[in-house]
């Protein structure tokens, strides 16, 4: 759990409110993909990727005093375009992860459990390698 931080501990750590925090998802300049929702014993909470996320906030607050929250997302924004990200959608809705984050894929019934990760991964790298042509 040493590779997430709460939700709670980056608005203790960076002085930021609840509110700023959401607004700053709401425009994008922390992706929605970011937030992990877990069960704890006080309920459900929010955990980011502690890597991730610091360094995110603290390059959003070295920049805001010079340029607007606007100008940030969508400079932020052409950097997240370029990461390669799936997307798994279930008819509850989907959800979006970071090719980089992927360590397994597998595909279970019964007692028989495959891993596609290799041919997914093989896919990733083509559409990669044509995006950069």
């Amino acid at each position: 759990m040493d590779e997430l931080i709460s939700k709670k501990e980056i608005l203790e750590r960076y002085g930021i409110s609840y509110g700023t925090l959401y607004r700053w998802k709401r425009m994008g300049l922390i992706p929605e993909e970011w937030l992990v929702k877990k069960s704890t014993f006080t309920g459900q909470e929010t955990f980011f990727n502690r890597e991730l996320i610091t360094h995110r906030v603290e390059e959003i607050l070295s920049k805001k005093d010079s340029e607007s929250l606007e100008e940030i997302a969508k400079e932020l924004g052409k950097k997240e375009d370029i990461i390669p990200k799936m997307t798994v959608k279930t008819k509850h809705g989907d959800r979006m992860f970071s090719v980089s984050d992927i360590e397994d894929i597998t595909v279970s019934a019964g007692s028989l459990t495959v891993s596609i990760y290799k041919q997914i991964s093989g896919e990733i790298n083509i559409l990669l390698d044509n995006k950069e042509e």
